[in-house]
């Protein structure tokens, strides 16, 4: 068996009047189109509260309060390891711009199962779904 490289990825959980905030991966992107919880990747050294704000200013334009961690979950791809903290969130800023992605939306969770999510965003959302 063969080390995988592990990565750290911070997600934020965002939900305004009963919706969530989901945002659509660029066509370049790894896993390009699909739909998931606004995030991104931990540099080296970082805090995941640095992370999580610093990625959602850079994806969204959009300064966030970071909460309390919502879930964690370890999903391993062929080549890697994704360790997936996903944080609530509540936004400071009302303006949202699709920056470093492809497009945006507020669902409920209702309609999710409507958008195409990558593996480890699919087991979170099971999760927030069996919570609420």
């Amino acid at each position: 068996m063969t080390d995988r490289k592990s990565i750290r990825v911070v997600a934020a959980e965002i939900e305004r009047d009963g919706k969530f905030l989901i945002t659509q991966r660029r066509p370049e992107a790894m896993l390009p189109l699909l739909w998931e919880f606004p995030s991104g990747r931990v540099e080296d050294g970082e805090d995941d509260d640095v992370a999580l704000r610093r990625e959602l200013v850079e994806r969204l334009g959009v300064q966030v309060d970071v909460q309390q961690l919502s879930m964690f979950l370890k999903h391993e791809y062929d080549d890697y390891v994704v360790d997936f903290c996903v944080y609530r969130c509540t936004l400071k800023t009302e303006e949202i711009e699709a920056r470093r992605v492809h497009d945006w939306r507020w669902v409920t969770p209702v309609e999710m199962d409507q958008y195409e999510f990558p593996p480890a965003d699919a087991q979170t959302l099971q999760k927030l779904l069996e919570n609420r």
